[in-house]
């Protein structure tokens, strides 16, 4: 999911959100993984979009004072297309510095990790992944990558105390949900926001109820990739259809088509409306503009038709990697680095010049206990393992017109079953180009 408004919420969570800036350094000296310090200097490559030289600058700060054997020097470099291809140039030229920040998921596949990468399921760290994060950062061969920033999920936004005033529980089907929008319907208040003026909202439906699709078929993603799964079939299907079934209900605010992120921010964190499917980086929105409100707000996933299939869906943090370049005493001193990243205290520094849009993705680390309620709701569905990734981070495979048709199925304009036809007959294209076997 892409969007301006995205990156406007979320600070350092997924890759995929950032914008292209020009290339720049923070300090001087080569970006090549051997470098032109001493044995015990290393360099740490980020991205230099929204805070991510904030943090690293304080993380490195911190890791120097306890390790005073180790220096690190901080390269920058844009994220987006251009990102991409540096990362690719790199790592095929041997240029790499000997920490690198990049996408988990399908982006992290494509830089031929058992090839490029050195391999880290052995550290100590490791064994503090939550489960969700393990696969997007590995092969069949290993794990390689760290966690880097925390999760956020594509879940239902909802006013708490428009809960408690009609004495609601939060729903854990989808029949739960239903009645719980007539109830709100009847008392007047929008059950459901959506704000298609930022057409990207739109998606959540689908996207969002992505960790149900699993739960019910754990071979979905592979099996799509592959070309054997479609959205027409259940199901994936749901998502559209209950996209549909919330636009016949009548559920929607009257500026559906018009309203913008912004605006589903102020209604459900007012209670003007009582749900907003979105993405939970919107936190950092309410903190800025209402932040009598946060307590007023929570969070639960996009309620399957069986309460046992009703899954959080994650969008995983990016990570941190260590090229195969890096050897002898700098991959040591890069282990060091990339293990403090993960560590309370890397996590606490993290929290302080960030704000968070969800738990972390290892246990060695908590939020703290002054972070939003909506993020203390998240938590307990990580705890009980009631999460699973967001498709980006199992497959490659996302067709750009997603938000068109989505749109179009939210509005009336267009059937479930026709626009999920028309979203298989959309990504074929993007598949074949990049060359996956079944299409």
């Amino acid at each position: 999911m892409k969007s301006s408004s995205t990156r406007r919420t979320i600070v350092a969570a997924a890759g995929v959100f950032a914008l292209a800036l020009p290339l720049a350094a923070c300090s001087g000296g080569d970006g090549g993984g051997g470098g032109e310090g001493g044995a015990n200097e290393i360099s740490f490559l980020t991205q230099n979009t929204g805070t991510n030289v904030a943090v690293a600058e304080a993380l490195i700060e911190a890791f120097e004072a306890e390790n005073d054997d180790i220096t690190v020097r901080l390269e920058t470099q844009p994220a987006g297309t251009e990102g991409d291809n540096l990362i690719k140039t790199k790592l095929a030229t041997g240029e790499m510095e000997d920490v690198f920040y990049y996408n988990s998921g399908s982006l992290f596949q494509a830089m031929n990790p058992d090839q490029n990468l050195v391999p880290l399921g052995d550290e100590a760290w490791a064994g503090d992944l939550i489960d969700t994060m393990k696969p997007v950062v590995s092969t069949d061969n290993g794990l390689y990558g760290a966690p880097f920033g925390a999760t956020q999920a594509g879940a239902v936004v909802y006013n708490k105390k428009v809960y408690a005033d009609l004495g609601l529980q939060v729903p854990t089907t989808w029949d739960e949900f239903a009645a719980n929008n007539e109830a709100i319907k009847e008392a007047g208040i929008t059950p459901v926001i959506q704000t298609y003026g930022d057409t990207w909202t739109s998606q959540v439906f689908v996207l969002g109820d992505f960790g149900n699709v699993l739960a019910q078929d754990p071979d979905w993603a592979e099996e799509y990739t592959a070309g054997n799964r479609k959205y027409v079939d259940e199901p994936a299907l749901a998502g559209f259809a209950n996209q549909q079934a919330g636009f016949e209900a009548g559920w929607w605010n009257e500026d559906f088509a018009s309203a913008l992120y912004d605006d589903g921010a102020r209604m459900v964190a007012t209670g003007e409306g009582a749900h907003y499917p979105i993405l939970t980086g919107i936190v950092s929105t309410f903190q800025q503009n209402f932040p009598d409100e946060l307590e007023n707000i929570g969070v639960f996933p996009l309620p399957a038709q069986n309460a046992e299939d009703t899954k959080l869906t994650v969008w995983l943090p990016n990570a941190v990697y260590i090229p195969k370049t890096t050897e002898g005493d700098k991959l040591e001193a890069a282990k060091t680095f990339v293990a403090f990243l993960n560590s309370p205290e890397g996590c606490e520094i993290q929290t302080t010049v960030m704000v968070p849009s969800g738990p972390f993705a290892t246990t060695a680390c908590t939020l703290p206990d002054d972070v939003p309620g909506l993020l203390r709701d998240m938590q307990p569905y990580f705890d009980e393992g009631n999460t699973n990734p967001a498709l980006e981070f199992l497959s490659p495979i996302k067709g750009p017109n997603l938000e068109n048709i989505t749109v179009e199925v939210g509005s009336g304009i267009r059937e479930a079953e026709d626009g999920a036809a028309l979203y298989d007959a959309d990504v074929v294209k993007q598949a074949q180009q990049l060359g996956l076997e079944g299409w």
